[in-house]
């Protein structure tokens, strides 16, 4: 599928703009401002479309190259300011760090946190360690999976100190705001912060495996979409 069949501008040119705002904490205007400096007129708003359109299929497209991680995850939400109301991404990774998933809610109930688990061992299979924090919502989702069996009983450890490891990889998160305004909707904000996740997944695993040639935000990107 091309992705990019229709659009007034080149696919690189489209790859280094939404790549340095999910990497970066600019603006769209900086971003207007760096391609200008590179010979190419771009309105910001223009910018702004491209990120909306593009985080999702990107989040897709991971999804798709995501390799084998480890049997021990931990699941934690963070607090994500939209519109002035607080909405909540789930999110989890494994004992290395690597991101599993992750999801925007609007709330932060028993709803969300069973469909968010229940995908995530759909998708990924059983782990061996399950680490979640006390909240109620969770431990009635993480109980009922276990009765549905997507988990074993023995698997599921609820540990505030042994969730350290997710609460630090928030900060990238909380850290990436863009300094013109805040989310404006739900919608806006899930294909935001999916580029986002996906550039900060991607980002660690190329740490994790010491790669000689270093991140390149729009390079990974530019390998993930089909030729």
């Amino acid at each position: 599928m091309n992705y990019f069949k229709g659009r007034h501008f080149q696919q690189d040119i489209i790859i280094v703009a939404v790549g340095y705002y999910f990497r970066f904490s600019l603006s769209y205007r900086d971003i207007v401002e760096l391609l200008r400096d590179r010979g190419v007129s771009v309105h910001h708003t223009t910018v702004m479309r491209w990120v909306h359109h593009y985080g999702p299929i990107f989040k897709a497209l991971w999804r798709q190259h995501q390799t084998s991680h480890t049997k021990s995850w931990r699941i934690d939400e963070t607090y994500i300011n939209v519109k002035g109301h607080w909405t909540y991404l789930y999110r989890a990774i494994d004992s290395n760090g690597l991101t599993l998933d992750f999801e925007l809610r609007k709330h932060r109930d028993y709803v969300a946190a069973y469909h968010f688990l229940k995908r995530l061992l759909t998708t990924n299979g059983r782990p061996d360690r399950l680490v979640t924090d006390q909240y109620r919502a969770t431990l009635k989702a993480v109980k009922h999976l276990m009765k549905q069996d997507y988990l074993s009983k023995s698997a599921h450890q609820c540990s505030k100190y042994r969730n350290n490891l997710i609460e630090q990889d928030h900060r990238f998160i909380k850290r990436h705001r863009v300094r013109s305004a805040s989310f404006q909707s739900i919608r806006t904000a899930s294909a935001t912060l999916s580029g986002i996740e996906v550039i900060h997944a991607l980002r660690k695993k190329t740490r994790r495996e010491l790669s000689l040639i270093g991140f390149s935000a729009v390079d990974e990107l530019k390998a993930m979409v089909p030729a």
